[in-house]
């Protein structure tokens, strides 16, 4: 059985911050692509990064071997610098011993990441980079058409 190749490239946006948010995503099998966007009234800059990501990995309909590009540090340092590990080991208290933000989408990322063979891919944004850039005018568009 031959495991799927996936690439999700993923961005988020916030209109003020904490504000009206948008997310996205592009899927990429072979020569099939899929984009996804959705928004949320009233959230943060780092929870529409974490649920493109979310919703990236969720579309997929069976394991994968997954290459997750993002532009957010925050989401690609919390799994290639092992925070998450020990954000769970610590009963999710970050290293200041507060309760980690966010962690309804940490613990979504955990269980979809166990089903797939994941490699996270940094990405500079708004860099030229073709597919960070059309999420980012995704997440911008799904903003402003849930407010127009």
């Amino acid at each position: 059985m031959t495991v799927k190749s996936v690439k999700i490239y993923t961005d988020g946006a916030c209109s003020g911050n904490p504000g009206p948010g948008g997310w996205a995503a592009i899927l990429k099998y072979g020569e099939h692509e899929r984009e996804i966007s959705g928004f949320e009234g009233n959230t943060t800059n780092q929870r529409m990064e974490l649920t493109a990501a979310v919703q990236g990995l969720a579309a997929l309909k069976e394991s994968c071997s997954v290459q997750v590009h993002s532009d957010s540090a925050y989401l690609i340092n919390a799994f290639e610098q092992n925070w998450l590990s020990r954000w769970q080991k610590n009963g999710w208290q970050s290293s200041q011993k507060k309760p980690v933000e966010n962690r309804d989408l940490w613990v979504s990322l955990v269980e979809l990441t166990a089903k797939h063979d994941v490699v996270w891919v940094k990405v500079k944004g708004h860099s030229g980079h073709p597919e960070n850039e059309r999420c980012d005018e995704l997440a911008r568009k799904a903003i402003a058409e849930a407010l127009a």
